[in-house]
């Protein structure tokens, strides 16, 4: 064994950068509590009576766990038809802004045109605008089209707080595929449309399930504008259910939680279910450009 050998095998195991295992796992044990604990506690505070809820010490754990918070939310409530109110107001918001993000983005992404930078920071610019400063414009502009209190107009007001940053994501995620490829379906007879349903789409999926969960709860969540905008029962939506619990001498914090269980299930499974492509999306199109 030569001496440059030897000197190589002597050389001690550099060590690697960063934080011991140990202090890793106790910080993310952390981070789990403090995230958790408001769920945990809703859940919990949702099957108790209105005595141990208003206790002092607080009762963690209900000496007899009770689900009449849960039948007087489903069966004694306008909560079921504000939870379907809410589902066709997200689903329509959210297909909406999608077709015109998808087009919107690619437009921007494949084609070169006159006051482009100046058209992609005005969409910006919407993003940015504070919800008080637009809500008097809109609700004269909903009034005078005859959608206020309609399904319609809630969907269209949504657009505003969706759409801009659903245009900046897909855009990001549109350069990142190859122009080569698209030109090469189009020199095999495809049309723009087919290339971009056919290949562009496809291939930026884990984009478009960032954009659609960023839509939906977004628009399941939003409050001042339902407050604002549907007055009607016939229109209102679960944020705007659970105030109604609450009156001027009293609220039933038991029904409160139950409702809120109940908002929250769609969301949780959603993210359940698109966790990874949504992750996904989130991370490759922050560094996309």
């Amino acid at each position: 064994m030569t001496a440059s050998a030897t000197r190589v095998i002597a050389q001690p195991k550099m060590k690697k950068p960063g934080l011991s295992w140990p202090i890793i796992l106790i910080g993310s044990i952390l981070v789990l509590v403090v995230c958790m604990f408001p769920f945990v506690w809703m859940g919990l505070s949702s099957i108790k009576t209105l005595k141990e809820l208003y206790s002092v010490p607080p009762i963690w754990w209900p000496a007899v766990p009770t689900f009449d918070n849960y039948y007087k939310v489903l069966f004694e409530s306008n909560i079921p038809r504000y939870f379907l109110n809410s589902v066709i107001i997200s689903v329509g918001s959210t297909g909406l802004a999608l077709i015109l993000a998808i087009f919107a983005s690619y437009g921007f992404a494949r084609f070169d045109f006159k006051g482009k930078p100046y058209l992609q920071a005005f969409i910006l610019v919407g993003q940015l605008l504070p919800t008080a400063a637009i809500i008097v414009p809109l609700f004269i502009t909903l009034r005078v089209l005859g959608l206020v209190n309609t399904y319609w107009g809630l969907i269209l007001v949504y657009m505003i707080v969706t759409l801009p940053l659903s245009v900046w994501m897909l855009t990001s995620y549109f350069r990142a595929v190859p122009v080569e490829v698209e030109e090469a379906a189009i020199l095999d007879g495809a049309s723009r449309l087919g290339v971009l349903f056919r290949i562009t789409l496809p291939l930026s999926l884990p984009g478009l399930v960032a954009v659609i969960v960023y839509a939906f709860v977004t628009t399941w969540n939003e409050f001042i504008f339902a407050l604002c905008f549907a007055t009607d029962s016939s229109v209102k939506t679960l944020p705007i259910g659970l105030a109604e619990f609450s009156t001027e001498f009293n609220t039933d914090w038991g029904a409160v939680m139950a409702a809120s269980v109940v908002m929250t299930v769609p969301i949780a499974l959603l993210f359940l279910v698109f966790q990874k492509m949504f992750v996904g999306g989130l991370t490759a199109g922050a560094t996309k450009g």
